[in-house]
């Protein structure tokens, strides 16, 4: 009788199944629901739409936000790609493009500004004890503001130049975090300065602007409120020195100095005393001249505060790269401010999901990380974990490469 050997099948590795909910269900975890209703009933965004709520547009402008989508259409067709998660994501409409664009057209943009200043409360509370690149005792702000351009058949009321349109993002940014806490739009024809007389200024805080903002009377304002500034100074100005304090040469300092204004509209707009700081930045091999109030810092501290102004770019940067606000799904006036600060939230709620598990690595890494794992049922953590040792491995492999020849 023949014998026959049975032999087990070969083993195979068991798959780990993540069942658990979505990169984009856990980033919306964190976002305050009751406040983001509450801004809807202030402006009775719910009125004219019964299947397609505020919240079910906000989350279709998040996704394409997140996820690089920039037409209505390619929104639509990605989110019904993945309609099996659309409902536990918190969608409760359809999404169509053309419901899409009648939302954007007619619901009140206020909504997500008003819900956008409660994220940026939020953000604040969160990162109010974060250190910054140089030691202060007051809070430091960049302020600045960013253009646009737009098409000028498409967007008429953009008015900007005879042949272009354009809107300008005129930002505050909170340097711990960076956070940007105060936000206006405006078309691209508004003057950077005008925003000065706008802009919420704080008892103590130290405002570092470019020399887009020198207008005396202004700068006088905030000097009256208790703040501080720090400007480039205009390659025009006329002063008279008071007298000069000692310069710390290997710092970079080549005069500090009280002075006064001497043109009769430069001493009417600021009749008091200022501080002019000279500085050769050694890595550009460039001469800088600042005006602040501030006459207790050191000189070298003058212009590293000016130097942090390169955060409110970065900001700028960024938004426009990977938060989609160049291209818009929407020609209105209403539909352009939803679109921004839409965007604006997003990075808000980012920003705070990244302090609340505490990830160790940079904001802007961490956005990226979540664009391209939106969809992943992993916990963000673990995701980020992963991403960030695949980098470190390949730089690695990078740097094998380079001592290998």
């Amino acid at each position: 009788m023949n014998s026959f050997r049975v032999y087990p099948f070969w083993p195979y590795r068991r798959v780990a199944m993540h069942t658990g909910p979505t990169v984009f269900k856990q980033l919306l975890h964190h976002l305050p629901r009751y406040e983001f209703n509450r801004c809807v009933q202030r402006y009775r965004g719910e009125y004219w739409a019964k299947t397609f709520s505020t919240y079910d547009q906000f989350l279709c402008l998040a996704y394409a936000q997140m996820a690089g989508r920039e037409s209505l259409r390619d929104i639509e067709t990605c989110l019904n790609s993945h309609q099996e998660k659309l409902y536990h994501i918190g969608f409760r409409g359809d999404v169509s493009r053309t419901t899409l664009a009648d939302a954007n057209e007619r619901r009140d943009w206020r909504i997500f500004q008003d819900f956008g200043q409660v994220l940026i409360g939020i953000a604040q509370s969160l990162y109010k004890n974060d250190a910054i690149a140089i030691e202060l005792k007051q809070p430091l702000y960049a302020f600045d503001s960013t253009t646009i351009d737009l098409c000028l058949s498409l967007f008429p009321w953009a008015e900007f130049r005879k042949t272009k349109a354009a809107v300008k993002m005129h930002t505050l940014i909170d340097l711990r975090g960076p956070i940007p806490t105060w936000v206006t739009i405006t078309t691209g024809k508004v003057h950077d300065v005008k925003m000065l007389d706008q802009l919420p200024v704080e008892k103590d805080a130290i405002y570092a602007m470019d020399r887009g903002y020198v207008d005396y009377a202004r700068l006088y304002g905030i000097h009256q409120q208790g703040a501080f500034f720090v400007v480039r100074a205009k390659d025009n100005l006329k002063c008279k020195r008071l007298y000069s304090s000692p310069k710390n040469k290997e710092a970079g300092v080549r005069a500090d100095q009280v002075i006064t204004l001497v043109t009769q509209k430069s001493k009417n707009g600021y009749p008091e005393r200022l501080r002019r700081v000279s500085f050769v930045d050694k890595e550009r091999n460039k001469r800088l001249v600042f005006l602040t109030n501030n006459f207790e810092v050191p000189a070298e501290t003058v212009a590293a505060i000016y130097k942090q102004r390169w955060q409110v770019e970065l900001f700028f940067k960024w938004i426009k790269q990977h938060l989609r606000i160049k291209s818009f799904i929407g020609t209105s006036v209403n539909a352009v401010k939803s679109q921004i600060w839409v965007a604006l939230c997003i990075y808000l709620l980012v920003a705070i999901t990244k302090k609340k598990l505490d990830v160790q690595c940079s904001l802007y890494t961490f956005l990226q990380i979540l664009e391209v794992n939106l969809f992943e049922k992993k916990p963000i953590l673990s995701v980020v974990t992963e991403a960030l040792r695949r980098k470190n491995n390949t730089d690695d492999e990078i740097q094998l490469n380079l001592f290998s020849y």
